[in-house]
């Protein structure tokens, strides 16, 4: 990747109430601490994004399945234990934390700005779940005219199929997928 864009590295939703509930391959976590501190003096934002909610789950409606499980079991409020990002990969200094309150991490989360305001032309994205956070925002990214990085190894889901299916069919015609070393290597070339 050329040094004449501007990138970001965002990973999403690496948060305690998602990691819980996935069994991640064992170099999953190790992979993306090595990937974030090796990519964070080369890149120009590294960004992580977590689902949280208000006291009251105001952002929810009564017709959203997914997240009405939040309400019915009193889940991922804000600064609740879910919501944390698990420490194998917790921001450092400088990093850029943002909460979101839908799938995509441009909803309800000021990224769009952030992304204007710090010229970022490119996206490299990690995160959990594939079909979820992943794919709704490299959807709306992609539309958003952004370039585009997958980061393939880290991007988990708890069906194994359709991870493959969206890394290796969806994913190839609007990103760049790649896995974390291949793209590592690139930042240093």
């Amino acid at each position: 990747m050329k040094k004449t864009s501007k990138t970001a590295l965002m990973v999403m939703d690496v948060q305690a109430g998602f990691v819980s509930g996935l069994v991640l391959p064992s170099v999953f976590l190790p992979l993306l601490a090595k990937t974030i501190d090796t990519a964070r003096p080369l890149v120009d934002l590294v960004i992580y994004t977590t689902v949280a909610f208000r006291s009251g789950y105001p952002e929810i409606a009564p017709n959203n399945p997914t997240f009405n499980v939040a309400i019915k079991t009193g889940t991922f409020l804000e600064g609740s234990p879910e919501t944390k990002i698990v420490p194998a990969v917790a921001p450092k200094q400088g990093d850029i934390q943002l909460e979101k309150k839908r799938v995509s991490a441009f909803s309800g989360s000021g990224l769009d700005v952030i992304l204007r305001g710090s010229g970022i032309d490119t996206l490299v994205l990690a995160g959990i779940t594939t079909s979820g956070v992943v794919l709704s925002t490299l959807a709306e990214a992609f539309d958003s005219d952004f370039n585009l990085v997958a980061l393939k190894d880290l991007c988990a889901d708890s069906n194994v199929a359709l991870h493959n299916a969206l890394t290796a069919g969806l994913f190839p015609s609007r990103a760049q997928v790649v896995g974390a070393e291949d793209w590592l290597a690139s930042l240093k070339a």
